[in-house]
């Protein structure tokens, strides 16, 4: 089950599918593993330019759960607030714009998804990018950025979480504190990222 975000906030990536009309030829994008990279996977996009980017665009959060096993409405909200105030804590020196396209303009979004209850056939409700990141009894946040004007992907990051599952029964309950630690950990990463390619 996908719920977007209400969010001026969490700087994010989910996927998006790109729709070709007949006539048009589809082109294939080349992308290069980063090495070293702090995350479980990264990979940036082959002659992706950052620097000419000034301001972000937040686009709305995917969280992603395995059918009929989706915490309540109030924990999936709590799960994004906790990650929104994260990441704007860190995007302070940055102008952060809510679905704005222009040439300076990066494109943001992140994904949420909780697979530790996750059958093999669950990775199919998740875009076929995902899908090399989403594994059954994994939660993944994943990060993707895009030019804003032309759509094309420049960058593309997920890593697991070290958190417990979220709650589905009253039986089980989520470790916020976790989760919170999660969410900075990554906006941090995130920070780091744009500190380090668009401030050149």
């Amino acid at each position: 089950m996908k719920s977007p975000v209400d969010l001026k906030a969490v700087v994010a990536i989910a996927t998006t599918g790109v729709l070709l009309a007949a006539c048009v030829t589809p082109t294939t994008q080349s992308f290069v593993r980063v090495e070293n990279s702090r995350v479980d996977s990264s990979y940036i996009a082959v002659g992706a330019d950052f620097s000419k980017y000034d301001r972000l665009s937040a686009e709305d959060m995917g969280i992603f759960f395995p059918t009929n096993r989706a915490p309540s409405e109030a924990d999936q909200q709590r799960a994004r607030d906790l990650f929104r105030e994260a990441f704007m804590a860190q995007l302070t020196d940055y102008e952060v714009v809510r679905n704005g396209k222009g040439p300076t303009t990066l494109q943001v979004q992140a994904s949420l998804i909780d697979f530790t209850n996750a059958a093999p056939e669950d990775a199919m409700s998740v875009g076929r990018e995902m899908r090399d990141f989403a594994k059954p009894g994994s939660i993944i946040f994943m990060m993707e950025l895009k030019d804003s004007m032309s759509g094309a992907v420049l960058a593309r990051a997920g890593d697991s979480a070290n958190i417990p599952a979220f709650s589905t029964s009253p039986d089980a309950l989520t470790d916020w504190d976790a989760v919170e630690a999660a969410a900075q950990r990554w906006a941090r990463m995130f920070r780091e990222f744009l500190d380090q390619n668009l401030k050149q």
